[in-house]
Formats: C-alpha cells, sequence, structure tokens
C-alpha cells in the first residue's frame, strides 16, 4: 500500500450535472493540486452551462451526517465551502465547523448563478459562517452583495473580515478594468494585488476552481500569500485553457497540467 497519503480536502458544495461547477469542479482542481477531495453534497441542481433552473437542498441533517461520517474516519486538513442553498444548511455547516475549529476553512460564497439567478442570501453566511472562516473568495459583485452600504471594495473587505474572517481574496473579472486585478486583503488591510490578462470568454466555474485549488495548497501547508498566488496561476491557466463543451459558458480545463 501507498505510504505517503495525499491531503484530504472537505467539500460542501451543490452538484452540477454540467460538471462545470460545484463538486465535479472542486474534485479536480483539488486533484491537480495533489488533494484527495472528500464531497459533501448540499443541493441537487438543475442546470446547464448557461444557467441553474433548479436546486433542490438536503436537509440540513443529511448535510451534517454526510460530514460527521467523514470527519470520524480520515484526517482532514482543509474545508471548502460553496453552495449552501438554505439557512438551514447554513446552520447545519456552522455546527460541523465550531466542532472542529483547528481545520481551515475556505469559503466561497455562491450568492448567484453564472447567468443571474439568485441562489443564496448572504445575511446568514456573514453571521454564521464567516467568524469561522480563514478566507472568503468572493468576486466583486458578491463582495458588493455582502457589503452593501459602501461601493469601495477595499471599505467592503474591511467590513467582511470585521465579521470575522482572516483574510478575503476579491477577484476582479467582472470589473470594468483592461486587466483582471485579484486583492488580497489580511489583519484589516490589503496585503497584495496581481494583475491578469483578461480572457475573451466568459466561464462557468471558475470561482470553483479559484476556491478549491486555494484550499488544495493550504492543505499542502502553504502560507496565505504563496497559495492566494499560486491558486490564482492555476485558475488563470485552467481558464486559458477552456474549451466549450456547451451551448453557454466555457468551461475551464482544471485538468491541464
Amino acid at each position: 500500500m501507498e505510504t505517503t497519503q495525499p491531503p484530504i480536502v472537505l467539500v460542501f458544495a451543490g452538484n452540477d450535472p454540467s460538471g462545470g461547477a460545484g463538486l465535479c469542479a472542486d474534485i479536480q482542481a483539488l486533484a491537480s493540486q495533489g488533494c484527495h477531495t472528500a464531497p459533501v453534497v448540499t443541493c441537487l441542481t438543475i442546470q446547464d452551462t448557461h444557467n441553474v433552473f433548479e436546486k433542490i437542498p438536503l436537509s440540513g441533517e443529511t448535510v451534517v451526517a454526510q460530514a460527521e461520517a467523514v470527519l470520524n474516519d480520515m484526517p482532514i486538513s482543509a474545508c471548502k465551502i460553496g453552495l449552501l442553498g438554505n439557512v438551514e444548511i447554513v446552520e447545519a455547516i456552522q455546527h460541523v465547523l465550531l466542532k472542529h475549529p483547528h481545520i481551515p476553512v475556505i469559503l466561497d460564497p455562491v450568492l448567484a448563478a453564472g447567468g443571474g439567478q439568485s441562489l443564496m442570501q448572504g445575511d446568514a453566511i456573514l453571521t454564521k459562517l464567516l467568524p469561522l472562516t480563514n478566507i472568503i473568495t468572493p468576486n466583486s459583485l458578491e463582495c458588493r452583495t455582502l457589503a452593501p452600504h459602501t461601493k469601495s471594495l477595499d471599505k467592503a473587505a474591511i467590513q467582511l473580515m470585521n465579521h470575522g474572517c482572516q483574510y478575503i481574496c476579491i477577484t476582479g473579472t467582472h470589473e470594468n478594468t483592461p486587466l483582471v486585478i485579484n486583492t488580497l486583503y489580511g489583519h484589516g488591510q490589503k496585503i497584495d494585488s496581481w494583475s491578469w490578462t483578461r480572457l475573451p470568454y466568459s466561464y462557468h466555474g471558475s470561482g470553483c476552481t479559484f476556491a478549491a485549488s486555494l484550499a488544495g495548497v493550504l492543505a499542502q501547508g502553504k502560507d496565505m500569500l504563496t497559495a492566494v498566488y499560486s491558486a490564482q496561476e492555476y485558475t488563470w491557466k485552467s481558464l486559458q485553457r477552456g474549451y466549450q463543451a456547451g451551448q453557454g459558458q466555457a468551461l475551464p480545463n482544471r485538468l491541464w497540467k
């Protein structure tokens, strides 16, 4: 038997039958970082590369049961959270995380589908999950939704950190800028920012790819600054090598390595 065990990342997310986002995206991105994924289903969805047509949340009890079965059996190096679905599931995940405070938490606040359909209200995320989160990875639209009382992304980042999360990385694909600028904040201040060539297409599952790969690098024991840069580079290359599987958004090629 192989003696070297890959880091195991517990993932809470929905199932996307197109394979572009959700658990499938997370599994691929984490495998590319040399990690094993323990996938906990939060919602079933009916969606394609255009949009989400329906989400069917599981019960909070079922979400907790899945997670605890894994946590009682495997050493978990990190936890990545994606699509939640409703407040009951938020509270279920909060219950799990409170019992395992040593596990780093990476939160991708999936608030809307690529086509614009709302998937989750943000209030429960702010009050119940942010205090337990090491890093949250919103795009600029999600950041403004979570912190609606300011137009400044810098001020919005500070507001979110005031809810208890240690770091926030805001991605800039939705901003009207020639380059995509992603910015990392921590300990109440801006730490660093990076500029990436803006690619010509729209992608299904790019946020999942970034957050999951970040979870994978952190699970390997890297520091936050190194992990955020590494996850950006991996995600950009996945998008650059993306492909048109359906008739809507392109899919990242997360297996390019």
